[in-house]
């Protein structure tokens, strides 16, 4: 391992955190519709003259796993990002980016059930801890308060794109298509394509305009593609768990954008709730002892 090397997860991880932020940006500048078709239609565009005679070539190798492909491209395309594009409406970036930081804990607990692993210490712990925070996120500082004032639409539905988003994880890691990673992908981006086309012709349409042009190919060239190559060149070099420890920085990548680009004000509550439930994600992939329950 050469310390160039932890340039390609970590660009990834800026680039998912500037994501964050850019979904903030597009909230009344492009309809949520339009830039969750349009970003997946140009990645489309951008990687077909490289994949798809190579992906038409091998369509009997791949033609037994569409179902599974359609299903990997709801939750991973579709559904993580056009909710995080409705949550922006009314979360902040900041609040979207410490949700989003949960990711690798929900990995971890919908792996007990889907992937047969055993829970452990860290998982329990670190999921009630983690809980705690969001609840002191989403509370603005008062856990207490949701009972009484409920949640903020919003954060709920980042929360939702998260849960999304782990579950394509999980999915992604049971079945192990045996494809080619980037024909997978390629496969993936033209199914959301199509899942996206009857929201794109049924919503309301936003006119491509000079204020949001430069938010569409962020997401459509550095979010959908770039970020994909530079986190499969760290994996190549670093290994799938230690490019898993970047992830950890995304949400301080994402305050510290959204306080610059936004000026988005940092409250105590984002401070205490991020921390806590930061804490919380590291205890879960930290402490791997099983759990061992008492019987009799």
């Amino acid at each position: 391992m050469t310390y160039k090397s932890l340039w390609f997860p970590l660009g990834a991880v800026l680039i998912w955190a500037g994501n964050t932020v850019i979904s903030k940006m597009s909230a009344g500048v492009i309809a949520p519709e339009d830039i969750s078709f349009y970003r997946w239609v140009l990645a489309a565009l951008l990687m077909s003259p490289f994949l798809a005679r190579p992906t038409w070539a091998a369509r009997a190798q791949i033609r037994p796993h569409l179902g599974k492909i359609l299903v990997l491209a709801l939750l991973g395309m579709v559904l993580f990002q056009s909710l995080a594009y409705f949550a922006a409406a009314t979360a902040s970036a900041t609040s979207m980016g410490i949700i989003a930081s949960l990711m690798p804990l929900l990995t971890l607990v919908l792996s007990i059930k889907l992937l047969s692993e055993p829970p452990t210490v860290g998982t329990l712990a670190g999921g009630i801890l983690s809980l705690f925070g969001l609840a002191v996120l989403i509370g603005r500082g008062h856990p207490l308060a949701l009972f009484d004032q409920g949640v903020v639409t919003g954060d709920l539905l980042m929360l939702l794109a998260t849960i999304a988003y782990g579950l394509y994880g999980v999915m992604l890691r049971r079945w192990a298509l045996p494809l080619r990673t980037w024909q997978l992908l390629y496969m993936q981006v033209l199914m959301a394509v199509v899942l996206l086309f009857p929201g794109y012709v049924l919503g309301h349409h936003s006119p491509l305009t000079r204020e949001n042009l430069p938010i569409l190919l962020y997401a459509g060239i550095a979010a959908s593609i770039l970020s994909q190559f530079l986190w499969m060149r760290g994996v190549q070099y670093l290994g799938a768990s230690r490019c898993a420890i970047f992830v950890n920085l995304m949400p301080v990548f994402t305050v510290i954008i959204a306080v610059v680009a936004l000026g988005e004000q940092l409250h105590g509550y984002h401070a205490i709730g991020g921390l806590i439930t930061l804490a919380g994600v590291i205890m879960a992939q930290v402490f791997k002892q099983r759990l061992r329950w008492r019987t009799g």
